[in-house]
């Protein structure tokens, strides 16, 4: 899953806590990449109780990790007519770069 603000895509992991953070904008998980995290207008989700933005999405609910409340998610439906579709993310793009890499990765042509 790439960056959901510049698009760069994570690399084999090093030891020890990723430098990349999870959060929620409109009810989906996104990654955020270490050089967009420096950036003020995240523009993610907040938690209606506490008002932090460490969210994470689980199946079905969005919880804080700040105070720990759990709220119900909005169901697929409402996301998708919310956010306009599939969040920006060209699908056939990714299918076709996802195919490439499988090639390359197991030796076909």
């Amino acid at each position: 899953m790439p960056c959901y603000r510049c698009g760069a895509r994570q690399v084999d992991p090093v030891r020890g806590a990723s430098p990349w953070k999870r959060g929620v904008r409109g009810e989906t998980q996104v990654l955020i990449c270490p050089d967009c995290q420096r950036a003020r207008d995240l523009d993610l989700d907040a938690c209606l109780a506490c008002g932090s933005t460490a969210l994470v999405r689980r199946l079905g609910e969005v919880e804080c990790r700040a105070c720990h409340s759990v709220r119900p998610a909005r169901s697929a439906d409402a996301q998708t007519s919310t956010r306009g579709g599939s969040g920006g993310q060209d699908d056939g793009a990714l299918s076709a770069e996802v195919e490439a890499a499988l090639g390359r990765v197991l030796g076909r042509s």
